[in-house]
C-alpha cells in the first residue's frame, strides 16, 4: 500500500464526501502514516469515490446537457455567451478550447484517482477490513472506476488507462490506450463489481445511493449493447433477467417517482446520485451539495421554482412532435402550452424560446425554497431502462415477438397500447421488415421514456456504429461528420501531456 497517496486522499474523502447521508459517515480523525485500512477508513476512502458524480461537470449539468447536443432540446438560458460552450458542441463547431469538453473531461479523472487509491489500499498488505465491508468497498471502487472510464471512452475515444494511485514524483505524461483496451478494462472492473457488491435491497437508510450488484449488472448490459453488441445480445438478455429476478416489477412503480424529491425513495432506481441540499457548500463550487436541475431547468425568471429558474434545456418542436396521443409521461416530462399547472402555477410558454421547458426534475418551493437548497437525487440507472435493453437485445437476435413483452411493460405504464397494435398492415413481426420496424420503435421508446436523463446521446452514437446519430442529426438540420461524434481532447490536456494525441478532425 502507498501510504503517501492514502493520507492525502483520505483527507480529501473526509473533507468533501457528503453527497448524501452515507457520505457523512467518515471517521472524525486524521489518518497517520502507519494507518491500517480498517472498516471506517475503507468507508471514508470509498465515499470520496462518489464525489465527482455530484459535480456540475457530470450529473449536475454536463451529462443531462448531452440531450442538447443530441437534438432533444436547446440551451435556452439567458442568450449571448450564456451556455455558449454547449451551443458550440450542439452545432458541432467546438474546438479543443471548448469549455464543455474541458469540464466533462475533468471530473472522471478525479474519481478514477480516488478509486485507484481504494483498490490499492484494499488489495494491499495494510488491509484490515472485515470481509463484508472490504468486499463492498472494493466492489464500489471497481464499479465507479468502470463508470468514470465508460463516460470518458464514449465521449473522447481511447484515453490513458491509469490504474494505480498517483505519487507526487510520478510522470504525468500518459499515452492513450486504444478503445478496445479501455473497454477490456471497463468490462473487467464491472464484472469484479458484480461479484463483490451486495444487492440493492440489502441497503437501508443512508446507504441508498451506494453502488449495488443491481447497478453493476445494469451498467454491464449497457456496455455490452455499446461495445461489439452483436457478440453480446444473448448475455444482455440474461443480465436483464438477472436484474428482474432481484425483485423488480415496473407495474408497481410510478414513472413520476424517479424525478425531483420522489427520486430519493424511488423503488425503480438502480443507481442514483444523491445531494444533501446543505447550503454550507458553495453552489458553484467543487463540493456543491445542491442539485442544480430544478433551478437550471425551471422556466427562466418565472418564479415557478426556488431561485427563479434559469431556463436551460428547452425541448425542441421536433422532440415535442414525437409524443404519442395519451402518453402519460408527457405531462410529467415537459411543460408546454396548456399543460397542467406545476405547484399551482400555470405555465407561460413565453418563458421559453421553443415554447416548452423540462418539467420532470422540477422541485416545489416548499421542498427547495432557494436556488441552492434542492436535495433531489438524480437517477442514473432505473428498471424501465433495463426492460428496454432487453427488448433491444431480443429484437436484434431476431426474437422480435419476444421483444414485445418488455417493451409493452414500459408502454403500459405510460398508458399506451401494446406495440403490436401499431404494426403496419402487411408487416410481420417475424420478418426482417418487422425487425427493422421494431428497432425504430424501441429507439423511439428509449427517447421518450429516458428523455433529458443523459441517455439519448449515448444511444445515438452506439446504434449502428454512430450512423444512426449522423442520420438523425442531419435530419434536424445539423451539419456533422463522424469525427464530431467524439469531443475534442481539451487544449489544457494537450498542453500538459506530451504523449496525448488529439482526436481526428480537431
Amino acid at each position: 500500500m502507498k501510504n503517501k497517496g492514502l493520507i492525502i486522499l483520505a483527507a480529501i474523502a473526509a473533507m468533501s464526501a457528503s453527497c448524501s447521508d452515507f457520505l457523512d459517515s467518515f471517521p472524525p480523525y486524521a489518518v497517520d502514516i502507519n494507518v491500517s485500512v480498517t472498516d471506517s477508513v475503507a468507508i471514508a476512502l470509498t465515499n470520496g469515490c462518489y464525489v465527482p458524480l455530484q459535480s456540475s461537470n457530470l450529473y449536475n449539468q454536463r451529462i443531462w446537457s448531452l440531450d442538447i447536443i443530441a437534438g432533444n432540446s436547446e440551451v435556452g438560458a439567458g442568450g449571448g455567451e450564456d451556455g455558449i460552450e454547449t451551443v458550440q458542441c450542439a452545432n458541432f463547431a467546438a474546438d479543443p478550447s471548448n469549455q464543455f469538453a474541458l469540464y466533462i473531461w475533468r471530473s472522471p479523472w478525479v474519481g478514477i484517482g480516488q478509486c485507484n487509491t481504494v483498490i490499492s489500499s484494499l488489495t494491499g498488505d495494510g488491509n484490515r477490513t472485515s470481509t463484508s465491508v472490504g468486499n463492498r468497498c472494493l466492489g464500489e471502487a471497481y464499479f465507479l472506476r468502470a463508470h468514470y472510464y465508460y463516460i470518458l471512452v464514449r465521449l473522447f475515444g481511447g484515453v490513458p488507462l491509469i490504474l494505480e494511485p498517483h505519487e507526487a514524483d510520478d510522470d504525468t505524461n500518459s499515452a492513450r490506450a486504444s478503445i478496445d483496451e479501455c473497454y477490456d478494462r471497463i468490462i473487467k472492473d464491472c464484472l469484479q463489481a458484480v461479484s463483490l457488491l451486495p444487492e440493492k435491497r440489502s441497503y437501508s437508510g443512508s446507504d441508498y445511493n451506494r453502488a449495488s450488484r443491481d447497478a453493476a449488472l445494469c451498467m454491464l448490459a449497457d456496455i455490452y449493447l455499446t461495445y461489439h453488441p452483436e457478440e453480446h445480445y444473448g448475455e444482455v438478455v440474461d443480465i436483464c433477467n438477472r436484474i428482474a429476478d432481484l425483485g423488480y416489477d415496473l407495474s408497481r412503480y410510478d414513472f413520476a417517482d424517479n424525478f425531483g424529491m420522489q427520486a430519493e425513495t424511488s423503488q425503480e432506481a438502480l443507481f442514483t446520485v444523491g445531494y444533501s441540499g446543505d447550503t454550507q457548500y458553495d453552489f458553484w463550487g467543487a463540493d456543491n451539495q445542491s442539485s442544480w436541475l430544478s433551478v437550471f431547468m425551471g422556466p427562466r425568471n418565472s418564479g415557478m421554482v426556488g431561485g427563479g429558474g434559469y431556463g436551460w434545456n428547452q425541448p425542441t418542436e421536433e422532440f415535442m412532435e414525437q409524443w404519442e396521443d395519451g402518453d402519460l409521461r408527457k405531462d410529467v416530462t415537459v411543460l408546454y402550452d396548456g399543460c397542467p399547472a406545476f405547484d399551482g402555477v400555470e405555465y407561460n410558454s413565453s418563458s421559453s424560446n421553443t415554447g416548452c421547458n423540462v418539467r420532470k426534475f422540477l422541485v416545489t418551493k416548499s421542498d427547495s425554497p432557494d436556488y441552492n437548497t434542492s436535495s433531489a437525487d438524480f437517477v442514473i440507472y432505473r428498471y424501465a431502462d433495463v426492460l428496454l435493453k432487453k427488448a433491444e437485445a431480443l429484437n436484434e437476435q431476431g426474437l422480435t415477438e419476444d421483444a414485445c413483452e418488455p417493451l409493452n411493460m414500459v408502454r403500459q405504464r405510460a398508458g399506451l397500447p401494446d406495440i403490436e397494435t401499431l404494426l403496419p398492415s402487411g408487416t410481420q413481426l417475424d420478418s426482417e421488415a418487422g425487425k427493422a420496424w421494431m428497432r425504430e420503435r424501441i429507439i423511439h421508446e428509449r427517447r421518450m421514456e429516458l428523455a433529458f436523463e443523459g441517455h439519448r446521446w449515448f444511444d445515438m452514437v452506439r446504434i449502428n456504429g454512430g450512423e444512426y446519430a449522423l442520420e438523425f442529426l442531419r435530419s434536424i438540420g445539423k451539419t456533422v461528420n463522424e469525427n464530431r461524434l467524439l469531443l475534442p481532447i481539451p487544449l489544457t490536456e494537450m498542453d500538459s501531456n506530451s504523449l496525448m494525441t488529439q482526436n481526428p478532425g480537431y
